[in-house]
């Protein structure tokens, strides 16, 4: 998948700033193909780069607009359509990650023929995937598994590839949810692919390598939500990781979208998370922490990772504050 860049980042109607984090995710990560937002009344996130219009982007030179939000359900809201006709008039491409696809809107499929321009949905499956099969693969892999949904299993895994291979070591970020995706381009949109080869299609992501190769797999959902559940599972069975990463936001205080439960401790996360994963592989570890401090002072976030190493005996780490050595090197004990 190729997107045509620049981009100008669609953040509509986000409800809060997680709402954004496809946005953000590509703001942070692909600075240098973002050039601005466009934000909708009512909108609560911001990623502080350039407001611009449709037209005052297409000026900048922005050649797709990419829908940053990421609703529950992932659907396309009626109230964005009018903004996607107006970019595909002004000649954009527009990319999407959500499961409403922009394929299956009329009205903007025949703009998109008029004037020329791609309608790109990252969230369908390019691949018939298998069975998973369970047999046991060369190279290595590491997993991020989350106390909660948007914790920043991404940003942990892609921190780790980049501090790896700033030493020379082999590392590749595998994506498997539409920000990793539109970062890279390329992975799996796990959540889309049909149940019975989930599994398979984190095999298929994650092949033979060499031996001293590191497949950093970008975690999704959480094994304790019980609405993502089921994919966070697929990822531990089909990646058979060899090392984990627990990824936790203290800040939390009940799951993503159901204020009727409670997020678990790291403590459980590491049993639970383990004794799955060493149904597949046996010998795979818990290795580190990985804590999101974004809404911590320095003060506290330093007190806070202190005090979970101390609790957990593990390295532990904010790796977008911090930058993720600490990570990086526990996969090499």
């Amino acid at each position: 998948m190729l997107l045509k860049t620049p981009y100008l980042l669609f953040i509509g109607d986000a409800v809060d700033p997680l709402a954004a984090k496809v946005a953000q995710g590509i703001k942070d990560w692909r600075p240098e193909f973002c050039v601005g937002q466009f934000r909708q009344e009512g909108c609560k996130a911001d990623m502080g780069i350039p407001e611009l219009s449709i037209e005052e982007a297409v000026a900048a030179g922005a050649k797709t607009l990419v829908v940053g939000v990421a609703n529950r359900g992932g659907v396309i809201s009626e109230g964005w359509i009018s903004v996607f006709e107006q970019a595909l008039r002004a000649g954009m491409d527009i990319a999407s990650g959500l499961h409403n696809l922009l394929r299956d809107e009329p009205r903007l499929v025949k703009l998109a023929k008029e004037h020329g321009c791609e309608l790109i949905d990252v969230r369908i499956p390019q691949v018939d995937y298998p069975i998973a099969n369970g047999i046991t693969r060369r190279g290595k892999r590491c997993l991020a598994v989350g106390t909660d949904c948007s914790v920043g299993k991404m940003y942990t895994a892609i921190a780790m590839e980049k501090s790896m291979r700033e030493k020379g070591r082999k590392a590749t970020f595998k994506a498997t949810g539409q920000t990793g995706i539109l970062i890279t381009g390329d992975g799996v949109p796990l959540d889309a692919v049909i149940a019975d080869f989930m599994a398979g299609s984190i095999e298929y992501l994650t092949p033979d390598n060499d031996d001293d190769h590191w497949d950093l797999i970008e975690g999704q959902g959480s094994l304790f939500h019980p609405s993502y559940s089921g994919v966070t599972l697929a990822l531990v069975h089909g990646g058979a990781p060899d090392a984990l990463i627990l990824c936790h936001e203290p800040t939390r205080e009940h799951m993503r979208g159901l204020p009727g439960y409670s997020l678990p401790s790291l403590k459980q996360l590491q049993r639970t998370a383990l004794e799955l994963a060493q149904v597949v592989n046996p010998d795979c570890k818990v290795v580190g922490v990985s804590i999101n401090t974004s809404q911590l002072d320095d003060e506290a976030a330093i007190a806070l990772l202190e005090q979970v190493e101390s609790e957990m005996g593990l390295p532990t780490i904010d790796p977008f504050r911090q930058g993720a050595d600490r990570l990086a090197d526990a996969l090499a004990e």
